[in-house]
């Protein structure tokens, strides 16, 4: 799971710990937390951290994920294809990007004409799902990686609808209704629906990045170009534009609205943004990609516990941290204690958004959450 920050370039509604109750009180054994630097990156980035993961674990058979066509068998295709990259497809690509296109929605077009006619690979990179779907079959061949990936179709609700359907309503839908002061109760679990309106009452809910608007204009006009520059997904002279933005602009709606553009997409600033907010360089990124992250525990019930241990025995290398405190000390590794640190400081800028108790260091103080 992700920690408080995720991967559309948002907050997360509630800190980890709470959603780590919610997945428990739900029927989840283990709760594992991915890294901010993956959580908050792209597709790839994210789904690679996740198959690492899973695979270091030594016990895990399948691999399940939704999608919107919930179908395997054209995601594998695709997958296969980005995988491999042919020379007549990297050509198809470069083509679109001379254009000025964006490269997810080069990769997107290149696929089409790759595939021909075929609708159904067309509108496997037109939906976000389906598109971490295709990231997670590329990582596990990449690692090649003996878990097996099923997919479960993603019906009534996507990805960014605020249409509530049959009761089931989308992450998006969710965040808005909380928004607007509309009672929830009918579109999440009873669980997930105490625990949340606990939260909100005691003012942790993070609405959304806005909250952290004045520290991020702050930062990127504190921020030279060429720091600006060093932020991962910064390339093709993006820094001038956004230290322009940040210098003319007070609020983060306006600030994204004049970045963006056909190249660079309004998901792509939103991560930039919080990597500026969190600390998050590209050098952070580029050794993220060349380490097997430590499993983090947020949260077990008794076959989780029992899970843990299954884990210490299939892989008595795996690095598994059940206290932050202990594995500091421990740990030898440098990337991973910086990848560590990026999780605490992440923790510790999402309680400034609290309006009560915005206390710093809950990654060393928080318990374990155990149903």
């Amino acid at each position: 799971m992700s920690g408080n920050f995720v991967q559309r370039g948002d907050t997360a509604l509630v800190d980890k710990w709470t959603r780590t109750e919610m997945a428990l009180r739900s029927g989840i054994d283990l709760v594992i937390e991915l890294p901010v630097v993956y959580a908050t990156s792209s597709a790839e980035n994210f789904a690679e951290g996740a198959v690492k993961i899973l695979s270091s674990l030594g016990i895990v058979d399948y691999m399940s994920f939704g999608s919107e066509i919930g179908e395997l068998s054209p995601l594998n295709d695709v997958a296969n294809i980005l995988y491999k990259e042919p020379k007549e497809f990297s050509g198809l690509i470069n083509m679109q990007l001379k254009s000025g296109l964006s490269y997810p929605k080069a990769r997107e077009i290149a696929l089409s004409l790759f595939f021909g006619s075929s609708k159904k690979y067309k509108d496997v990179l037109e939906n976000p799902n389906n598109i971490l779907g295709v990231e997670y079959l590329k990582a596990l061949k990449k690692f090649r990686s003996n878990i097996k990936p099923l997919t479960i179709k993603r019906d009534y609700a996507d990805y960014n609808s605020e249409t509530i359907k049959n009761g089931i309503a989308s992450a998006t839908a969710i965040r808005t209704m909380i928004k607007k002061g509309k009672n929830i109760h009918r579109v999440v679990p009873f669980e997930s629906y105490e625990l949340l309106d606990d939260q909100i009452k005691y003012g942790k809910i993070i609405k959304d990045l806005s909250v952290f608007e004045k520290e991020i204009i702050y930062i990127l006009r504190r921020l030279s170009i060429q720091e600006i520059a060093s932020l991962p997904d910064v390339t093709e002279g993006l820094e001038n534009k956004i230290k322009s933005a940040a210098n003319t602009y007070s609020n983060l709606n306006d600030l994204i609205e004049n970045i963006k553009s056909k190249r660079f997409t309004e998901s792509r600033i939103r991560r930039i943004l919080l990597y500026a907010l969190l600390n998050i360089g590209a050098k952070d990124m580029a050794a993220s990609r060349k380490v097997t992250p430590y499993v983090r525990v947020l949260g077990f019930n008794k076959h989780g516990k029992r899970i843990v241990s299954a884990i210490s025995n299939a892989n008595p290398r795996a690095k598994i941290v059940v206290s932050v405190k202990r594995f500091m000390e421990s740990n030898t590794d440098v990337n991973l204690r910086n990848l560590l640190l990026k999780d605490i400081f992440a923790t510790n800028v999402y309680t400034l958004g609290y309006g009560l108790d915005p206390v710093a260091n809950l990654d060393y103080t928080h318990k374990i959450i155990e149903i």
